[in-house]
């Protein structure tokens, strides 16, 4: 107990610190026409969560050092982009690096190769969906702490992974709460931020999958990949915008610009939802596959329905 107050509180010392320093050296979230705050505000707050794992990492005899690399080189590399913007074609090659790294950490065979794609793009999709989702205060340290619960609670069961790095974690998303979880944020998780709390629940996801042999695995994120995936598709087929660019077509945008529903209010929704999901699939993940794969198809399936029906209100 005495070491998680002693992380606490060095975590709690560096926020501070950071919070000081970015404002002396400008690091800053400008408004615009696509943002859901209207005020300049500090961004790369989020660093709180890759200092966790650097600290995770150093108390625990270098554990997972694959992973650990692999943060580390996308954290950098997001931490510069929160402060000059670099082109995707800088970002992308290191969040390859980063998912190969986590791959190889895990063990995760070539062949099937298929199964070695579908890994591949689920990393991806998985670290951009937490990045592209970090739009409004609360949602990014809310629904990680939703996820991770899920995470936490299935490894005291099974015991797959040292639950410290939950924990690490979990007490930087508290801290980084104090400045975040308010009606006018002290500052944003930024890239840094959303990035690496992605790649830890990527990491912890696919961990999970492959050895616990469970689909419902992946629903310890459908929450989010629900918007995210629902509305990629939305702007790929129906808009034919770029999915790179930024927008305001996710569900907890249109409910903030459209409804004018607290940020933190739909924070919490999507938290709720998820904890709802994460009780599910705690009590199904044992039985077996097939059961399984039908608990899977129909969560999606609500999940899609909530997401057609929500926009289609929202649209109105």
């Amino acid at each position: 107990m005495l070491k998680y107050f002693v992380i606490f509180a060095v975590l709690a010392i560096i926020s501070y610190l950071y919070l000081k320093l970015a404002i002396k050296f400008k690091i800053i979230d400008k408004p615009n026409q696509r943002s859901s705050h209207t005020k300049s505000t500090i961004r790369g707050g989020g660093i709180l969560f890759t200092i966790a794992i650097i600290l995770f990492f150093f108390f625990n005899n270098f554990e997972y050092p694959y992973f650990f690399i692999g943060v580390l080189s996308i954290a950098i590399v997001s931490f510069l982009d929160d402060i000059y913007t670099l082109s995707s074609k800088v970002r992308f090659p290191f969040q390859i690096l980063a998912i190969a790294l986590i791959m190889y950490q895990i063990n995760i065979p070539f062949f099937p190769i298929y199964l070695f794609v579908l890994y591949f793009v689920m990393g991806v999709g998985i670290i951009n969906m937490f990045n592209f989702m970090d739009g409004i205060n609360g949602i990014t340290g809310l629904y990680s702490l939703a996820t991770i619960s899920g995470f936490y609670f299935i490894n005291v069961n099974e015991q797959i992974i040292n639950s410290e790095i939950v924990i690490y974690t979990v007490l930087s998303i508290i801290i980084f709460g104090f400045y975040n979880f308010r009606k006018k944020a002290l500052f944003f998780a930024g890239d840094i931020g959303s990035i690496s709390i992605g790649m830890l629940i990527f990491f912890v996801g696919l961990y999970f999958t492959v050895k616990l042999n469970s689909p419902l695995i992946l629903l310890l994120v459908i929450v989010y990949g629900a918007d995210a995936g629902n509305t990629l598709l939305y702007r790929k087929f129906y808009t034919k915008e770029s999915v790179l660019e930024p927008h305001r077509h996710h569900i907890y945008q249109k409910l903030v610009d459209k409804k004018k529903v607290p940020h933190l209010q739909v924070s919490l929704i999507y938290t709720l939802l998820q904890l709802i999901v994460n009780f599910i699939v705690y009590k199904t993940y044992r039985l077996e596959l097939t059961i399984q794969i039908y608990v899977f198809l129909v969560l999606v399936a609500v999940f899609m329905f909530l997401y057609i029906y929500g926009f289609k209100k929202l649209r109105a």
